[in-house]
């Protein structure tokens, strides 16, 4: 149980980083137009907006929106409860946040596969690059074949795969506005104060901060130990973003690994969500194994470059 519980909780820190990088290399950008005062506030007080109110009340939300019939308050204490009652609730509950948080994170995947700018890591990555035209086809067909299946078994869980989607969508647009506020703020960094860079950035890492929340819940429902593992991989990404970020630019493949651990974490999701119990363990060492990968593939892309 404890051996489980570390390796949920280094695969739940591990997930955050790689999965936060690309906005962490953003924010980097953005902190080298600030006062070294101003990135002091940064790394201390964003750290305690972004790790216990961002990634620790989120996963709280969630749990109530799925399990309202317990209070808020009975959400927040639910995880820590010993009453049968209570963990028997979540257990009826986690088809539909599973089925949700799964067509999200495929349809996260896929819009990166489709759509989005990227260093080729695989064969026929490419090819789907050029495809991108049928990515709204791709995920519909995905939507209508998880809804038919999920009716069979509960009407609720196929709402939740709606809802999954519907999320998609919506925070998408959130993302697009992110990117450009991004981009705004750092050509026009010099037209505002750090306070202003300071809120916009809380603002955009809460934004971006949902892709990791969710995927948490395929590594676990404990909300106190996605709260722990997330709260290390924010910590370690915010000293990255001071004072590393140069070389995790050099590991050019690192949004690939991010990107398909996303989707296996999406498709353990939903096979959890059609009653496929999968051991807690394979969560995180998919996770490791996907990251690895594309990190020796970085590694040994830089060596050849220096040679």
């Amino acid at each position: 149980m404890i051996t489980a519980s570390i390796l949920t909780i280094f695969g739940l820190a591990l997930f955050e980083i790689i999965s936060s990088a690309d906005n962490a290399i953003v924010n980097a950008e953005v902190l080298e137009t600030m006062s070294p005062k101003g990135r002091r506030w940064f790394l201390i007080y964003g750290i305690l907006f972004a790790v216990f109110v961002i990634r620790g009340l989120l996963p709280w939300v969630i749990i109530y929106a799925t399990n309202p019939q317990l209070g808020f308050i009975g959400a927040l204490t639910a995880t820590f409860s010993n009453d049968p009652i209570v963990a028997e609730s979540i257990h009826q509950s986690a088809p539909i946040l599973m089925a949700g948080g799964g067509v999200f994170l495929v349809f996260l995947f896929f819009h990166w596969l489709f759509l989005e700018k990227k260093t080729y890591g695989l064969v026929g990555e490419a090819f789907f690059h050029r495809q991108g035209v049928w990515f709204f086809a791709v995920v519909s067909a995905i939507l209508a074949a998880v809804v038919w299946e999920a009716l069979k078994v509960d009407p609720m869980m196929a709402f939740g795969a709606v809802v999954g989607s519907t999320a998609f969508f919506i925070t998408h647009g959130f993302k697009e506005n992110a990117e450009k506020a991004e981009k705004d703020l750092l050509h026009g960094a010099s037209n505002k104060s750090d306070l202003s860079k300071i809120l916009y950035l809380e603002v955009i890492d809460a934004t971006f901060s949902i892709d990791g929340v969710l995927g948490a819940f395929a590594f676990t429902l404990s909300v106190p130990l996605i709260l722990i593992g997330n709260g290390i991989g924010a910590l370690v990404l915010r000293k990255l973003t001071i004072s590393n970020v140069e070389n995790v630019k050099k590991y050019i493949f690192l949004k690939n690994g991010a990107m398909y651990s996303i989707f296996f974490l999406g498709v353990i999701m939903l096979l959890h969500a059609f009653h496929y119990d999968l051991p807690e363990w394979v969560s995180p060492v998919v996770t490791f194994a996907t990251v690895g990968y594309f990190f020796l593939k970085s590694h040994y892309h830089l060596k050849a470059q220096n040679i």
